[in-house]
């Protein structure tokens, strides 16, 4: 594929044990007769951005009236508010006519996984932020939009408004009126958007982008997204032998499914199964991993914002449980020091402590005090935004990182 060759390509597969990586110098190959459109075609995703709302957040930037937007989304939360009173008048057809769910989406896997977010909470928590969120500085092109994009300079923030994304889904009501993932999503559509016209503009994201059409935050980066997220916590769960049913498998993924159409990726490119979600990802996501420099100063910002937080666990073991839920070739990509003295502990007191809390064996570990104290105090992290216990709302931007 043209956009992926011209990636510094960094192939992880033998480091993470797959296989059946893709060349990323070949065309794309993947067909959604595996995706949920289920129509057998080949189109590029990288070469797919957001038709119905580019233009429109475009005109809105030129006009000068984010500012008004954001002021009056501000109230707006939950899935069943009226639409703000005081848009203009392009803005408010166009949410009128996307701020609903998918004519497929079902609600009674929607429920189960809602469920299935509670029962696995602890679990969802701990690999969102040490796993995925992480994950996000070693994909290039992620890295490089989020480090010279207005959120950047302010990470607490954009890490807040990121849990606010991940905690609007995860909660019972998500997708009910009560909740506020459709207008979570909807917000953070608009915001990709506002970030493809406004990233071309900075002169130092352009030096070190490999996207040569320089239009950011293709269909194609928010799969490699999601594969960062829900496709690899599904495989940590079933690594780590935590018991799901299919049913409950089947409903994780048709949330993420439903998470994806809303922020406008085409359902030709969303997998059908968890078999397919791999398959992709192995495409999509492993062979284009590697380090730059906007990486490692994310990863160290953000692992500093988790080492603000008592955790009851030195920084040398919360680094080295990233590197245990990611790989050593990650944290090395990151320049994470070394603590060896956690590491074994980790090593065999992790397994130990998710056996003990999944009724698979009936011996608490020594150390289940210092899993549970951490995974618990992460959780706490994750429910409080990454700053306090109050809501971190999701704006649309209106510059780049200041200097860029």
């Amino acid at each position: 594929m043209q956009n992926l060759s011209r990636r510094s390509v960094l192939t992880l597969g033998a480091a993470l044990g797959v296989t059946a990586v893709a060349d990323p110098s070949k065309a794309w190959a993947w067909s959604s007769a595996e995706s949920i459109a289920a129509v057998d075609t080949v189109t590029d995703p990288w070469k797919v951005w957001d038709d119905a709302t580019d233009p429109l957040v475009a005109s809105l930037l030129d006009n000068g009236q984010i500012p008004a937007v954001n002021a009056a989304f501000a109230s707006w939360r939950a899935n069943g508010d009226p639409l703000p009173a005081g848009l203009p008048a392009n803005l408010t057809t166009y949410l009128q006519q996307v701020n609903t769910l998918p004519s497929w989406a079902d609600q009674t896997k929607l429920a189960r996984a809602a469920q299935f977010n509670k029962r696995m909470s602890l679990y969802l928590f701990l690999l969102y932020g040490l796993g995925s969120g992480i994950m996000s500085t070693v994909i290039p092109r992620e890295a490089r939009n989020v480090y010279w994009s207005e959120g950047g300079a302010v990470m607490q923030s954009r890490a807040a408004k990121t849990f606010t994304y991940g905690y609007d889904l995860s909660a019972l009501d998500a997708f009910q009126p009560t909740g506020g993932f459709v207008v979570t999503s909807n917000k953070t559509r608009l915001t990709h958007a506002a970030v493809r016209h406004l990233l071309p503009t900075s002169a130092k994201w352009r030096a070190v982008t490999d996207d040569q059409d320089f239009i950011p935050i293709s269909n194609g980066d928010i799969l490699v997204t999601f594969h960062s997220l829900g496709t690899y916590v599904h495989g940590k769960l079933k690594q780590w032998g935590i018991r799901m049913s299919a049913a409950e498998e089947e409903a994780y993924l048709h949330q993420w499914q439903v998470a994806l159409h809303l922020l406008g990726v085409r359902d030709d490119f969303i997998p059908a199964s968890w078999a397919a979600a791999k398959s992709q990802s192995a495409y999509v996501l492993t062979p284009i991993m590697g380090s730059t420099p906007e990486g490692v100063a994310l990863a160290d910002i953000l692992l500093n914002l988790v080492s603000q937080v008592d955790l009851g666990v030195t920084k040398g073991f919360q680094r080295e449980f990233a590197r245990y839920v990611l790989s050593d070739k990650i944290g090395d990509w990151l320049k994470l020091p070394r603590d060896y003295a956690s590491r074994t502990l980790i090593e065999v007191g992790w397994p130990a402590y998710v056996a003990f809390r999944e009724g698979l064996s009936p011996i608490i570990p020594t150390s289940f005090s210092v899993f549970d104290q951490f995974v618990r105090g992460l959780a706490m992290l994750f429910l409080n935004n990454g700053t306090s216990p109050t809501y971190t709302p999701i704006t649309i931007p209106t510059g780049n990182r200041p200097g860029s």
